[in-house]
């Protein structure tokens, strides 16, 4: 387990390093020059000249690398070109939305899989099962956006049951904090839902043929008793890597969501950082949420390793 895990470790630095090089690189030959940007067409040469040396862009792109990379190992993101604050603090504060958000959507997501897809793989071929794939179909094809826009439409327009978008804040309470990302969470968790199921389903249908299944019904399970007792354990291993890839997803992904709902989140924080060339909040959250999948795909495959011993037995 060691030798396994010291080898998964190594390939999670030279990952975060190859990232940092790609993320740095695409962010940094995008065209227009933020100090440029800032002070506007009408600016003169050697403003934008002393605001480029203010803010550290006059440096060498390999030195400003270097130092971007040395400052991320010590929790030092740099400061906004924009909002002259530290990345850092940022992103704490746009954190504090987005991380809730996609805890509350993962755990929407696996509550309605799950037994989705083990109710269909139960009854494969029946009706119920005829159902949950044709549900799951319209899941995967429909945009989370469309669900979020219905509903907005049907629970904040009709019904006015809660805001239409905002975010009060958690210093106002849990729950108004929680009521505010409801419908955002159940939009991003719709689609994530769909997929998983199907994932779960196909997982356990595979399970349900193998040799140590028809081995305890002969022994004297029922179908139900070896569904629960071996098929479903054994099925959670692929079920994993879809969880951490969606949770990365979910955190990372809500840009348009959290648009649409106007939550101050992550998401939000890299369009408004795009829109107004803020290279070095751009690069900084990216960087984070890359190396949140990466982190997450690690931590998927020593709970692999955890819950298949072969892998173990492998390294």
């Amino acid at each position: 387990m060691i030798r396994y895990t010291v080898g998964r470790l190594l390939s999670l630095c030279l990952s975060l390093i190859v990232a940092s090089m790609v993320i740095f690189t695409v962010v940094e030959v995008v065209p227009g020059d933020p100090a440029a940007y800032m002070l506007g067409v009408n600016a003169r040469p050697d403003t934008v000249a002393a605001l480029r040396a203010e803010l550290g862009l006059d440096v060498p792109k390999v030195q400003r690398y270097l130092d971007w990379t040395a400052g991320m190992l010590q929790g030092d993101f740099g400061r906004s070109y924009t909002y002259r604050t530290p990345v850092s603090q940022m992103i704490l504060d746009r954190m504090v939305v987005s991380l809730p958000l996609a805890v509350l959507a993962l755990a929407l997501t696996v509550v309605i899989a799950f037994p989705a897809g083990i109710y269909a793989a139960s009854r494969r071929g029946k009706l119920g099962d005829a159902g949950v794939m044709g549900a799951t179909q319209l899941g995967v094809a429909v945009p989370n956006f469309w669900f979020a826009m219905i509903l907005v439409l049907v629970f904040a327009v009709n019904l006015r049951w809660v805001s239409a978008g905002g975010f009060p804040g958690w210093g106002n309470g849990v729950w108004p904090g929680l009521k505010a990302l409801i419908l955002p969470a159940v939009a991003l968790a719709l689609p994530q839902a769909a997929i998983l199921a199907r994932v779960m389903r196909s997982s356990l249908l595979d399970m349900l043929g193998e040799d140590f299944i028809r081995t305890a019904r002969a022994k004297g399970l029922s179908r139900r008793q070896a569904l629960w007792r071996h098929a479903v354990r054994n099925a959670l291993i692929p079920v994993l890597t879809i969880i951490g890839l969606q949770f990365s997803f979910l955190l990372a992904g809500g840009i348009v969501i959290e648009q649409i709902f106007y939550l101050p989140g992550l998401g939000r924080l890299i369009f408004q950082a795009i829109s107004s060339r803020d290279l070095i909040v751009v690069e900084s959250v990216v960087m984070l949420l890359v190396g949140l999948v990466i982190v997450v795909n690690f931590a998927v495959d020593l709970a692999y390793a955890l819950v298949d011993p072969r892998l173990r037995v492998r390294a």
